[in-house]
């Protein structure tokens, strides 16, 4: 049934007038919208455009934001997604699905302005593979360090410069707008701790998770896990091992759904590895992470061509602590020393911010700008 409603949703984008094509959103899933939705939101709102939405989940939260302005079409992530793709014709495609070009879905044989938003402060030169962003026209940047190494590969490289663009982070904006202080800390008790790694092989929940939950329950203090989207796609087990031990503990909870904000703003550490979330949650709610230092995660194994030293390799001593594996040990010592006084951990942390992202508090209106500017030169 869903491949008849999925093709039913690619006629329905493909009846409209061409000319109500301009501007198309592309999501890989429902979480994107959360990293679209500033940039949507201005360019719909005071720079009134509209846009078309195409999702691969049907409840993406974009059905349900009642914006006349956003048409949204479900067409999944199957061969209507990967022929919608082949054959699109429009004016701009904005997405955040990495690799165009070199896997399933391809360049249009249609004249597309193609858009990255980047989604994660991470460097565009590790996490990801050496050629994940080659076939992009333009890319909307979080922060200088990705015009450092875009450009730096497309020197080395001999490739077409492409539109870099001062974007920002939404995410991160949206984090400092709904900040506030979690409860204070007047026993182990009150500490709460946020279990938050990335995802892959190599992180925190395929090699130490139970390790890590287990030293925190014991140390008396409260446990959010908040795994990656992607562990539950690739590696759901190693989030159910965990859950299903404590489950019925009462000072652990499992969250699954990015949107929520509770864990995050009542949280007072983070622990993690890799994970762009512990970029976030320092330089967006100011709080301490501790860096389970693990391999670093890399899908790119020449990212050392180019020289340029990871923002997430660079910024982790800068955001908390480094604790070796071999040292779980030491986990409840050190959470408490970094949650002991919150104050002295925030100072600096705004200057280091403001250094490193672009356009800070006002993303969305740069990136719907940017998009808008595009759209408009296409149609002179």
């Amino acid at each position: 049934m869903s491949f008849f409603r999925e093709w039913r949703a690619y006629r329905a984008f493909r009846a409209l007038p061409r000319d109500e094509r301009r501007i198309v959103f592309l999501a890989e899933s429902s979480q994107d919208w959360h990293h679209f939705r500033p940039a949507l939101d201005h360019l719909t709102g005071a720079l009134g455009a509209s846009a078309l939405y195409v999702c691969a989940d049907p409840d993406d939260p974009a059905f349900r934001a009642g914006n006349p302005r956003i048409r949204p079409f479900c067409i999944g992530r199957g061969f209507w997604r990967i022929w919608f793709c082949q054959h699109l014709d429009a004016d701009v495609l904005v997405t955040q699905i990495l690799d165009l070009g070199n896997l399933e879905l391809k360049r249009s044989v249609h004249p597309v302005h193609y858009v990255f938003m980047t989604h994660s402060l991470v460097s565009t030169h590790v996490a990801d593979h050496e050629d994940s962003y080659d076939h992009y026209d333009t890319i909307l940047m979080c922060g200088p360090h990705m015009e450092r190494e875009i450009r730096r590969r497309e020197q080395m490289k001999g490739l077409p410069a492409k539109r870099l663009v001062p974007h920002g982070y939404g995410r991160l904006d949206d984090l400092l707008a709904t900040r506030r202080d979690p409860p204070p800390v007047r026993t182990d008790a009150d500490i709460h701790v946020l279990l938050a790694p990335s995802w892959g092989p190599q992180t925190i929940l395929n090699s130490c998770g139970m390790e890590v939950a287990d030293a925190v329950l014991a140390a008396g203090f409260r446990l959010t896990l908040r795994p990656h989207f992607q562990t539950r796609w690739q590696t759901p087990e190693v989030i159910d091992r965990i859950a299903a031990k404590h489950r019925d503990h009462p000072r652990f909870a499992l969250v699954e759904q990015m949107a929520e904000k509770d864990s995050l703003l009542d949280s007072h550490v983070m622990i993690t590895e890799w994970s762009g979330a512990g970029l976030d949650y320092g330089l967006g709610l100011e709080k301490p992470v501790i860096w389970v230092d693990l391999p670093m995660k890399s899908r790119n194994h020449v990212w050392r061509e180019l020289g340029l030293e990871p923002f997430e390799s660079w910024v982790r001593g800068r955001l908390g602590a480094l604790l070796p594996p071999s040292e779980l040990a030491r986990l409840p010592d050190l959470v408490r020393e970094l949650v002991r006084d919150p104050a002295r951990f925030r100072a600096g942390i705004a200057r280091l911010r403001s250094e490193h992202v672009y356009n800070v508090g006002r993303s969305g209106i740069a990136g719907a700008e940017a998009i808008a500017a595009i759209a408009r030169e296409l149609r002179r």
